[in-house]
């Protein structure tokens, strides 16, 4: 993923809105490149920011941004399990129907 991309995508990441694939192009750019990191960086201070100061609240971002980043790794390991489950059952269900139709065939 390029930086374009990448800087695209934040907007989306700070709302929760990427799926498992364009998470983990993230997840994977923004650790790797520091300039990306410093935009998700400016852009969740001034979008969190900006609510918080609207609603009156204490805050402390730089912990809600590194608790948002943790999160979302947790986030897409549970997604990428989901994803290898879907697979092993899916394989389980070929294996059922092949032999359901060998059964039917030679009985």
């Amino acid at each position: 993923m390029t930086c374009k991309e990448t800087e695209k995508l934040i907007p989306a990441f700070l709302q929760d809105e990427l799926d498992t694939e364009e998470l983990r192009e993230f997840m994977e750019h923004i650790e790797e490149c520091g300039e990306c990191r410093e935009e998700l960086t400016i852009q969740f201070l001034v979008t969190e920011g900006m609510a918080r100061l609207e609603e009156g609240n204490v805050f402390d971002l730089q912990n809600e941004l590194r608790y948002c980043m943790e999160e979302a790794g947790r986030v897409l390991k549970r997604r990428e399990s989901m994803q290898w489950l879907l697979y092993g059952l899916e394989g389980l269900v070929a294996v059922a129907v092949i032999t359901l139709i060998a059964l039917l065939i030679f009985l």
